[in-house]
């Protein structure tokens, strides 16, 4: 070794200095580095996790965000329909019922209307009774008995005299239904004597109504299902004008 120029002693002397660079180096630099670095690389890595779970979160959030505003608009559209259909069926309740309470005041004022003619027929029957009785003293010069007049005039209206309904004397009738119709109002004791005599003729639990026409002058016009019998005083005259012709 000296033939080489190389001093053995301190040969060895150089390679122990190394290798206790090298030790210390390895114990208290490189090892710590290496630590410092593994350390730093597992603080990326979490970091990249962190950050791509807070990106799944982030998506899961705006889908979730954006099927709750989904729901929310749909159900908006759905109680908006349902409040138009609330009320539109409001309004047609309210204007049904509107219709209705009006038709049941057209309906209260008809039959109200009705009943002041009926009243004011009946009321006229008398005065009018009153004129027909002076007027025939007037032509035939002489009075005549009350009860007698009152007899004819009440004839006149009712087309019955005595016990004796004109137009349905010998006349057999049948069916279901019938419509007397005066020419003012009758009283109730005619409108008894006729139903009577009616209901014995037609079927049973046959329907009888009396309607006022002032037009038909006097007497009676009835009616039994298409069967019309005409005992008015305009009927009469009518056959009188064709009679003529």
């Amino acid at each position: 070794m000296e033939g080489l120029g190389i001093n053995l002693g301190y040969l060895i002397v150089q390679v122990f200095n190394f290798l206790v660079v090298v030790v210390v180096l390895s114990r208290f630099v490189f090892k710590p580095i290496l630590n410092m670095l593994e350390t730093r690389k597992q603080t990326i890595e979490q970091g990249l996790e962190d950050a791509r779970v807070a990106n799944e979160a982030k998506a899961q959030a705006e889908e979730q965000a954006a099927k709750i505003l989904a729901e929310a608009k749909h159900k908006a559209r759905e109680e908006t329909r349902l409040a138009a259909e609330k009320a539109e069926r409001l309004v047609f309740e309210i204007k049904a019922e509107a219709e209705k309470d009006i038709a049941k005041m057209r309906d209260a004022a008809r039959e109200e209307a009705e009943q002041v003619r009926t009243q004011a027929l009946g009321e006229l029957r008398g005065e009018v009774a009153s004129l027909a009785i002076a007027a025939a003293q007037k032509v035939i010069g002489e009075s005549l008995d009350d009860k007698r007049q009152r007899a004819l005039i009440d004839a006149f209206f009712s087309g019955i005299e005595g016990k004796k309904i004109l137009v349905l004397d010998q006349v057999e009738l049948g069916g279901a239904s019938a419509v007397v119709t005066s020419a003012l109002p009758l009283s109730d004791k005619e409108q008894k004597m006729i139903q009577e005599r009616l209901l014995a003729e037609l079927d049973e639990g046959a329907q009888i109504e009396f309607h006022v026409k002032p037009a038909i002058l006097g007497g009676l016009v009835v009616q039994v299902n298409d069967k019309v019998l005409d005992g008015s005083v305009a009927g009469k005259l009518h056959q009188l004008s064709q009679h003529l012709g």
